[in-house]
């Protein structure tokens, strides 16, 4: 496993109720949380993480894939919401993503 980033924890101050969010999804947090994950690692491999509306785009090197947060069918928590969309992101794109209590990890 390769280290990407350390999670930000000022993310967590984001969330609804202590901060007004009216997307239902907990946009500032998501934004928030996947910012620290754009980078260019050691070996010259760009990952990528980008959020459109309810869709995240995780691009690590040449691998890419969709994501997309589910209120309903998941859960109405953000934070379970966004780490199903980066799983499912992830699956997509062929690589195997662990988010721990304190960092993001990928095995590509």
């Amino acid at each position: 496993m390769i280290k990407i980033c350390d999670i930000n924890l000022a993310a967590k101050e984001k969330l609804p109720p202590t901060f007004n969010d009216k997307s239902g999804i907990g946009v500032h947090y998501t934004d928030a949380f996947i910012k620290p994950m754009n980078k260019t690692l050691e070996d010259g491999t760009r990952i990528s993480c980008k959020r459109k509306g309810l869709k995240l785009m995780l691009v690590v090197g040449t691998k890419q894939g969709e994501g997309l947060m589910r209120r309903l069918d998941v859960s109405k928590d953000p934070v379970v919401m966004l780490e199903s969309a980066l799983q499912e992101a992830a699956k997509n794109a062929g690589i195997e993503l662990k988010i721990t209590d304190t960092e993001i990890l990928i095995a590509p």
